[in-house]
């Protein structure tokens, strides 16, 4: 209901992560003006910028100002907040971080999940070729040589499947990009490797109970096994 007299145009700011960045729809009024026109706002948000090596001098400024335009005694606490970008910053790298400490809960389960699953299909594999095991251990192989193949089966197993998950990753992180230019998105070789590693890893230590139970069975039994 009121009207104003515009005599600008703000230069139109870069995309946020969310989409258009939000100050290219607000408008800028007189702080006198904007405190007539909303005489009950309860809370208010000032951004000051200070002078370049002077932060710590414009942030006590500010609180001496506050505090007398409040009315806050000398023996009060503030009744208003002071913040600066190194503060917001920490305060979402304390969020980021709790977020990858869930995430790497997240995946140990899901790698608990995944090698739990590894060994039933190994140990199905052992019963279904339980034959197989007989004649090669009626040819000769020891033991050792039939934990090693059921062994190496698991590891290649887990292997298959980490690195089809690095080739999702890395279409995953090709597509926020194409979708969202300003974010950065990218799969480091390091974590490549260790996504590697990890993967064999676990078909190793999933696959030893299914690789000694196939190395244990009777080679006479596995014959007549039908």
């Amino acid at each position: 209901g009121e009207v104003f007299e515009l005599i600008g145009v703000m230069e139109k700011r870069k995309g946020s992560f969310f989409g258009e960045n939000q100050e290219d729809n607000a408008i800028y009024i007189p702080f006198e003006t904007g405190r007539k026109l909303s005489p009950g706002s309860e809370w208010m948000l000032l951004i000051i910028r200070a002078n370049s090596g002077q932060l710590a001098s414009a942030l006590e400024q500010s609180r001496d100002v506050l505090r007398r335009q409040r009315g806050v005694r000398f023996n009060e606490p503030d009744s208003f907040d002071l913040s600066t970008a190194d503060k917001i910053i920490s305060d979402f790298d304390s969020i980021t971080a709790l977020v990858g400490v869930i995430a790497i809960a997240i995946s140990a389960i899901g790698l608990l999940v995944g090698g739990i699953g590894v060994m039933n299909i190994m140990l199905v594999s052992v019963t279904e070729r339980t034959q197989e095991i007989g004649v090669r251990k009626a040819l000769g192989a020891r033991r050792g040589d039939i934990v090693r193949q059921f062994l190496f089966e698991s590891m290649t197993l887990t292997f298959l499947g980490g690195a089809i998950g690095i080739v999702l990753a890395l279409l995953a992180g090709q597509v926020i990009i194409l979708l969202i230019p300003s974010l950065p998105a990218s799969v480091p070789l390091w974590a490549v490797v260790a996504a590697l590693v990890t993967s064999v890893g676990i078909g190793l230590v999933f696959g030893v109970w299914p690789a000694q139970k196939a190395s244990k069975l009777d080679p006479i039994e596995c014959l007549r096994y039908e």
